[in-house]
């Protein structure tokens, strides 16, 4: 069977050299190219079109963008960042983009065949030591967005849902509440999008919804 043909992307040459080497040692890979910045990763995947592809995320330029790039450009390259960032929002924007493993330095060797053999595989590869933080973050979010919106309201937010529902103008609801109307403008901003809402209209049919889900009184009086 042929080497599968893999690139690497990091800034750091000598730990570059040292991953190309630790491959060759292991075998079954042949390296087709390198760079040192996020463009590479889509310059290598439009020239290469490798079949793995190891990428650091500290390096310059938007990486998150250039994977989901790569990945667009050439489905079959299977990409896993190998970087120090423990943090699981970097972990969820990788993966998001389409990356198949997030494999952090200073783990064990196997860490990073295995997250390759993974990818071969079409599975996600995460290092152990690091999955359980990412699935609590993961179900963290999950929680988060099935929670209603009034759950997430503050309470200005919530008098401004009464007085909207009222039936109140911007300006009205600023003179009721003693604030701007710069002020009333930018909470209805916040509202509308934690309502998920493009206008007023949007805003006052899921403010109506509200109703059903918390003790925010109504009237029978709307306008836009």
């Amino acid at each position: 069977m042929a080497d599968r043909s893999i690139a690497i992307v990091d800034d750091h040459p000598m730990l570059m050299e040292g991953i190309a080497a630790f491959l060759k040692r292991r075998g079954g890979f042949a390296l087709a190219a390198t760079g040192n910045a996020a463009d590479d990763i889509v310059s290598i995947t439009c020239t290469h079109q490798p079949d793995d592809m190891i990428v650091d995320l500290g390096m310059a330029g938007d990486v998150f963008k250039a994977i989901a790039e790569a990945s667009r450009i050439s489905p079959k390259t299977k990409i896993i960042v190998f970087t120090a960032s423990a943090s699981t929002d970097d972990a969820i924007g990788a993966l998001d983009a389409g990356a198949k493993g997030y494999v952090l330095k200073g783990g064990p060797g196997d860490d990073l065949i295995q997250a390759l053999q993974c990818a071969q595989r079409n599975d996600v590869y995460v290092s152990p030591s690091f999955a359980t933080k990412l699935i609590c973050a993961l179900k963290d979010k999950a929680l988060e967005r099935q929670k209603p919106a009034c759950n997430r309201l503050s309470v200005r937010e919530e008098q401004i849902v009464r007085l909207l529902l009222c039936g109140m103008m911007n300006s009205e609801i600023a003179r009721e509440l003693s604030l701007s109307n710069k002020t009333v403008k930018s909470h209805m901003t916040t509202l509308m999008a934690k309502l998920n809402a493009h206008n007023r209209l949007e805003a006052l049919i899921a403010a109506q919804k509200l109703v059903a889900a918390a003790s925010i009184p109504a009237s029978s009086r709307y306008r836009l």
